[in-house]
């Protein structure tokens, strides 16, 4: 079977230290089933997850029309912004395409993971593209992340193929109301073509400004 659709909620912010999980198909079935999964800390829950996946059936296959991402660039990596720490952002190689880390507004990147998730465990080619789809907003970012906060605390997948190879690249942008919401789409391609979509809702609000 192949996962057709991922969503993630963030319940409250998710500790680095020991988290439990449980997972479970909600929906049994031969050629659609619903997984669904839950991460808990300190005995709160802190993230949701759900998951159709569909049986694998015939070879028929229809081209996906949306828009073919650039080649892969040589070079030197993409450095992140400076002011956005450290960690996940040093975990992944970044190669930009199109737009910037520090200017706002759509923009392109290919990315790779440079670590596993799991020490000695080769990434699924699910785990390689959910791990580059939550950084559309990041990518994208069209207020100073110095002043507002642009929060996601959902993501949602769609695919249509699996992705091949370690190479994800992923073409996002970010609108943003008035109201204080938004929303950042991106397409997500491997080398030979699109395998899918992602969006997240946005929290939009402004930093406070630290005691003087």
């Amino acid at each position: 079977m192949i996962i057709a659709r991922f969503t993630c909620e963030i319940l409250r912010a998710i500790p680095v230290g020991e988290i439990s999980v449980v997972a479970r198909v909600a929906r049994p079935g031969r050629s659609v089933e619903l997984l669904e999964a839950t991460a808990s800390a300190g005995g709160r829950e802190v993230a949701r997850a759900s998951a159709w996946r569909v049986l694998k059936t015939g070879d028929v296959s229809v081209e996906s029309r949306l828009p073919a991402p650039a080649g892969l660039p040589d070079g030197t990596p993409t450095r992140p912004h400076a002011d956005w720490g450290d960690g996940y952002l040093s975990a992944i190689e970044w190669r930009g395409v199109r737009g910037s880390f520090s200017a706002p507004g759509p923009a392109t990147v290919w990315t790779r993971m440079r670590y596993p998730l799991v020490p000695d465990e080769e990434p699924s080619p699910l785990e390689r593209v959910l791990a580059i789809a939550d950084s559309g907003n990041g990518v994208s970012w069209e207020l100073d992340i110095a002043r507002w906060h642009f929060i996601n605390p959902e993501l949602t997948v769609h695919l249509h193929r699996e992705a091949v190879g370690e190479w994800i690249c992923l073409d996002a942008q970010t609108a943003i109301a008035a109201a204080g919401a938004g929303l950042a789409t991106s397409v997500l391609s491997d080398l030979d073509g699109p395998v899918g979509v992602g969006a997240q809702s946005l929290l939009v609000a402004p930093r406070q400004a630290a005691a003087g």
